[in-house]
């Protein structure tokens, strides 16, 4: 990350953001990932910075300051994960005093990284269309759960025989009730 070429200023000033400093600025930024804490530690300003970045000649500067936050972004991306895995230590407060500890886990940020990480299984993205392994493997769920036709007339003729059933009970009730 490291071994970019540096922009070479034509006449470098007192303050110039000098290879050295270009180098030191990618460190920082590799190790921290924020770009106000990489330049504060050079000693320059964010617009010098973002300046020079977009200068014809400062391509190589440009590429190893993307380089450098996609590796902010892995390191962000190892504390969300073990964030979501180990929860987060929260006080548990009465009185106005702490009187234990109990670990929340984020599902909002677990269901995130699971749509991130296993778009294909967790993703909202999925293809649910006619012919998609999903779908077929649904389909198919279904179907073996489903009765059959000579199941479904037989259920609904047990069905309308016990309403006959009830029907003439009730008829023939009356029937001896006026009697």
């Amino acid at each position: 990350m490291l071994a970019f070429a540096p922009y070479l200023h034509k006449r470098p000033r007192r303050n110039a953001i000098t290879p050295d400093r270009q180098r030191a600025f990618i460190a920082a930024l590799a190790a921290t990932g924020i770009v106000t804490q990489a330049a504060r530690r050079i000693g320059a300003s964010l617009e010098a910075l973002y300046k020079l970045r977009g200068l014809a000649g400062a391509e190589g500067f440009a590429a190893a300051w993307e380089a450098a936050i996609d590796r902010g972004i892995m390191r962000l991306e190892d504390c969300a994960l073990e964030r979501a895995i180990v929860g987060e230590l929260r006080p548990l407060v009465s009185g106005g005093e702490v009187v234990a500890h109990y670990v929340r886990h984020d599902t909002q940020l677990i269901l995130f990284l699971l749509r991130q990480r296993r778009s294909g299984r967790y993703g909202r993205d999925v293809d649910l269309r006619p012919g998609s392994a999903l779908y077929e493997r649904v389909r198919a769920a279904i179907e073996a759960e489903r009765p059959s036709q000579e199941e479904i007339y037989a259920s609904i003729d047990a069905k309308l025989d016990l309403m006959r059933a009830r029907s003439e009970a009730a008829l023939a009730e009356r029937e001896d009730e006026e009697d």
